[in-house]
């Protein structure tokens, strides 16, 4: 029990920081607060989930941004509707349609199903040939590609050399390519 007490303490003394982080890249305080109050709660709804094998403000960080790049695809999906002080919300959703119930402007093209289904394939193959890696070195690279981690970052988590990340990442790109081009654009 106290493990969960020290955690949410920890959590807590982490929350500016995560503020301001989730503050610059989203610009408005309720979003920056809600992604925040998402990622404090994900971590303390799943403790276990921690493994130890980073800092836990990294292992924090890394779930905020996600929690930043969901809000930030969700912004592009969703489109907020503005009344006038005159016009109510329902008078402004019967604005978008006709009196026969079409909508008055077509909805944008969903492009090419078959396409986004070989994009999801393809996410597929990368995510088998990234656990076919060594861990350290698909560690090393989620942490630099995915995560966006910079080098000096990186290197104070894993205890590792400029030098040596770089040769990691350099092999990390050799090895995803092989394996991409056996089991994907070998296939295509």
């Amino acid at each position: 029990m106290s493990s969960l007490i020290d955690l949410h303490q920890q959590l807590e003394g982490m929350r500016p920081a995560l503020l301001r982080f989730a503050l610059l890249q989203l610009r408005n305080q309720n979003a920056a607060e809600d992604a925040v109050q998402e990622t404090l709660l994900a971590v303390l709804e799943k403790p276990d989930s921690f493994a130890g094998q980073s800092s836990l403000r990294t292992y924090v960080t890394g779930i905020l941004k996600f929690k930043i790049i969901d809000h930030i695809r969700s912004l592009k999906r969703e489109v907020a509707l503005d009344t006038s002080d005159d016009e109510s919300e329902t008078d402004l959703i019967d604005s978008l349609f006709k009196a026969n119930g079409h909508t008055v402007n077509m909805p944008a093209a969903w492009g090419e199903p078959e396409s986004t289904l070989q994009q999801k394939d393809f996410f597929r193959v990368l995510e088998i040939c990234l656990e076919n890696l060594p861990e350290k070195t698909a560690r090393v690279f989620m942490m630099r590609e995915w995560l966006e981690l910079d080098t000096e970052e990186i290197c104070k988590e894993l205890g590792l050399t400029t030098s040596n990340l770089w040769v990691v990442l350099y092999r990390a790109r050799l090895r995803l390519r092989e394996c991409l081009d056996l089991n994907w654009f070998g296939n295509h």
